[in-house]
């Protein structure tokens, strides 16, 4: 009999290909429509104008402060979501996940009652000089705001697979904790925190309603390029649809970099006589 590696068996019923496949054109019709609707003559015009350059760097630049902020805060609460024990640990992970089913909206009206010029912190930030809403800065925490979850998620998980004991053989040699987190905990999960921090880039690139709510939408200070696609949707559809398509090259490109180096899962030959 054949090995079932040269036979290629997967296990998987052909009934499940004809659903996935039905999910698969569920998500590509749309974009192939949109594709059949950029008008190509002009697209270069269109994605180079000012206003669309200068929206795209001000994503870019604030998408990628919004990531290094999202590592900052993540790799902490990862960490003692995945290795601690504590009373209150699930509510903990419920509240840092609800951004991931919250309407963006809704995360912007709370942080613009947190850091606006009436919020919790907003007031006191105000008599030092600091202003926060309406301003590349708001930018910034809207965008962590809703991708935190993502590298979370991620490296929660790869914290969980990689369980403890090679922390715990660094203990054993008389490791201090810090030193294990640098040596041995960071790098045996770098994949998945590279995979969460590329996630989190791609999520803040896309953001859109807690930024319009916090942030507003002032041309080079915190019009991203989300924003400028709805505005330009209003005034101009030909430069919508080629910022939007520009938009999802850009976060394909990104997602697509975040899962190319994933390892792939062993082969086993079995074959019987």
């Amino acid at each position: 009999m054949p090995s079932l590696t040269r036979t290629g068996y997967t296990g998987i019923p052909p009934w499940v290909y004809a659903i996935a496949a039905a999910g698969a054109l569920f998500i590509l019709l749309p974009l192939a429509a949109m594709v059949t609707k950029v008008n190509w003559t002009q697209f270069v015009a269109l994605v180079t104008s000012e206003s669309s350059l200068t929206a795209l760097g001000l994503s870019l630049r604030t998408s990628t402060a919004s990531t290094a902020l999202c590592v900052v805060l993540g790799v902490p609460l990862a960490l003692i979501l995945a290795r601690g024990n504590f009373r209150g640990q699930r509510l903990l992970r419920a509240f840092v996940l609800l951004p991931l089913v919250l309407p963006p909206v809704v995360g912007g009206i709370a942080l613009l009652y947190t850091f606006g010029r009436q919020g919790v912190l907003g007031k006191s930030l105000e008599l030092g000089g600091i202003q926060i809403a309406f301003s590349t800065a708001a930018v910034v925490l809207a965008q962590t705001f809703v991708a935190l979850p993502f590298l979370v998620v991620s490296l929660e998980g790869a914290l969980r697979t990689a369980g403890t004991k090679y922390e715990a053989v660094a203990a054993t040699l008389g490791a201090r904790p810090t030193t294990i987190l640098r040596r041995v905990s960071i790098p045996l999960v770098l994949p998945g925190l590279a995979s969460g921090a590329v996630l989190s880039f791609a999520r803040c690139l896309g953001e859109f309603g807690a930024t319009l709510t916090f942030a507003g939408s002032l041309q080079g200070v915190t019009r991203t390029l989300p924003l400028e696609i709805y505005l330009q949707r209003e005034t101009d559809a030909d430069a919508a649809v080629a910022l939007s398509l520009l938009l999802v090259a850009v976060a394909v490109a990104v997602v697509g970099l975040s899962f190319s180096r994933s390892p792939k899962q062993p082969t086993t030959e079995a074959s019987t006589t």
